[in-house]
C-alpha cells in the first residue's frame, strides 16, 4: 500500500527486467491480472488495484479516463518507472490508450479495450432516456437503472457508477491516433462487452498496430487462452 495523490494505492511488484505493468478491467482488481504477471519472467512486473477497486481508496471526484491516466503517471513517477510496457484489459486499456498517447513507454497491449464510443443507443438506454423526460418519473428512472443498467453498473458505489458513466461515454479515437509504440491487440471473437469490430477498427486508428483475434474466446480472452497469449506475449515483448 502506497499513498499516492492522497490516495491509499494497492499495488504489488516482483521479479527483475523489463518494467511490465499491468492494469485491470473494470470491477476487477490485482488477481484478475496475476495468471499473466506470473508468466512473465525475466520482467519486472508491477500490478495495482485502480483507485475504487480491490484495496484502493475511491477517488474523492468523478473521475475521467484522463483522472486515471494522470494518476498512473504520478504512481509510475512515484515507482521510478520509466517507458513502461503496458498490457491492459478493458477498462484498463482505455486509461492506457490514454497514457500512451501522453507518455512515452515501449510497447502496449490491449484486451479487449474499447475505445470508440458508439453513437447508436440501446433498446435499455432509449426506455431510460424516456422514463426520465416523463412528468414525475425522476424516481421511478432511477429505480429502472438497478434493474436494466449493466451488471457492473449495479455493482458499483454510487460514486464509481458515476465514473463508469463518465468513462464509456468518452471517445479515445483521437489518443488512439496518437500513440507512437508498437501496439498489440489481441481480441476474443466472441467478445460482446467489446465486439470485435471495435478491435478492427482500433487497429486502422494506431500508427503501428496489429490485432490478433482468438477465436471462440470472450470478453476475457487473455486468461481463456493463457498459455497462447504468453507465448505470443514473450515474442512481442
Amino acid at each position: 500500500m502506497n499513498n499516492i495523490g492522497n490516495l491509499n494505492l494497492n499495488y504489488i511488484q516482483y521479479g527483475k527486467g523489463k518494467d511490465v505493468v499491468l492494469l485491470h478491467g473494470w470491477g476487477q482488481n490485482i488477481a484478475m491480472m496475476e495468471p499473466l504477471g506470473n508468466k512473465l519472467s525475466n520482467c519486472r512486473v508491477t500490478i495495482l488495484d485502480f483507485p475504487g477497486f480491490g484495496k484502493s481508496e475511491e477517488p474523492e471526484e468523478i473521475w475521467s479516463v484522463e483522472d486515471y491516466s494522470n494518476f498512473l503517471h504520478k504512481f509510475l513517477t512515484e515507482l521510478k518507472i520509466k517507458n513502461p510496457i503496458l498490457i491492459a484489459h478493458s477498462f484498463g486499456g482505455r486509461v492506457a490508450i490514454h497514457y500512451a498517447s501522453n507518455h512515452p513507454i515501449e510497447k502496449l497491449v490491449l484486451f479487449g479495450s474499447p475505445c470508440i464510443r458508439r453513437k447508436q443507443k440501446s433498446i435499455k438506454e432509449k426506455t431510460l432516456k424516456l422514463v426520465k423526460k416523463a412528468p414525475g418519473m425522476g424516481k421511478l428512472s432511477e429505480i429502472a437503472k438497478q434493474y436494466m443498467g449493466s451488471t457492473d453498473y449495479k455493482n458499483a458505489s454510487p460514486k464509481m457508477r458515476g465514473i463508469l458513466v463518465k468513462v464509456v461515454n468518452q471517445d479515445l479515437s483521437d489518443c488512439a491516433k496518437k500513440i507512437e509504440c508498437p501496439t498489440l491487440l489481441i481480441w476474443g471473437t466472441l467478445d460482446e462487452a467489446a465486439p470485435i469490430e471495435d478491435a478492427r477498427k482500433l487497429e486502422k486508428l494506431l500508427k503501428d498496430g496489429a490485432l490478433i483475434e482468438l477465436q471462440g474466446c470472450t470478453h476475457y480472452a487473455y486468461l481463456e487462452a493463457l498459455p497462447q497469449v504468453v507465448s505470443i506475449l514473450k515474442n512481442f515483448i
